[in-house]
């Protein structure tokens, strides 16, 4: 099994090799909670775009939450460096297309990896379309996430769209507890489900 936390530190560490190259990273965030200890650890490294694009999430309401959140943690965590925000188009008739016959799966299962899919499929197609360096997610800090297929996916998008993809695994080395620390920190609102109706009814 491939060490995904080995494989970004030995990115960051070639990046920071060239300080005079700072690439810009689309990167897929699906929270403020899971984006604050990303932004934290990757911004010295990239001049971040964050991207919400989460079809998956049950209501308009709760989308409309998360990504004010998104917002709010952008403007008010210190220390920074500027990140900008691309936000998607709201369309969960899309998540529906690709879980249809997947409804009564558990959560881990293939409609969760379609669900990867989709996401970062978007992410890649928005990143070439305006000449990202790097492509990535903020999904892999979470445990109840299958990170091996997620950056698996991330690799087979990165060859079809051109476009690199930073492989990771956040939740390694603290990643999750220290976002757990932030989220209290900034009273970030923290759900307590993926997003989606079937995560949500578990």
């Amino acid at each position: 099994m491939i060490n995904y936390q080995k494989s970004l530190e030995s990115a960051l560490t070639q990046i920071q090799s060239q300080p005079w190259l700072k690439p810009n990273l689309l990167l897929h965030c699906c929270c403020a909670p899971c984006s604050s200890y990303v932004f934290e650890y990757l911004s010295p490294y990239f001049n971040i775009t964050a991207f919400f694009y989460n079809p998956n999430i049950s209501s308009a309401d709760e989308y409309d939450l998360r990504l004010c959140e998104l917002r709010r943690l952008i403007c008010e965590m210190p220390g920074l460096q500027k990140v900008n925000l691309i936000e998607g188009d709201y369309d969960p008739d899309s998540f529906f297309r690709v879980s249809c016959g997947l409804e009564s799966l558990p959560e881990g299962s293939s409609r969760c990896f379609k669900c990867y899919h989709l996401r970062l499929l978007r992410t890649a197609e928005v990143a070439q379309k305006l000449s990202f360096d790097y492509f990535s997610t903020t999904l892999t800090i979470s445990p109840y996430k299958n990170a091996e297929k997620i950056n698996e996916l991330g690799r087979e998008l990165s060859s079809e769209f051109g476009v690199k993809y930073l492989f990771s695994d956040f939740k390694k080395n603290n990643g999750y507890s220290r976002s757990i620390e932030l989220s209290r920190k900034y009273n970030l609102y923290r759900q307590n489900y993926c997003g989606c109706e079937f995560s949500k009814k578990r």
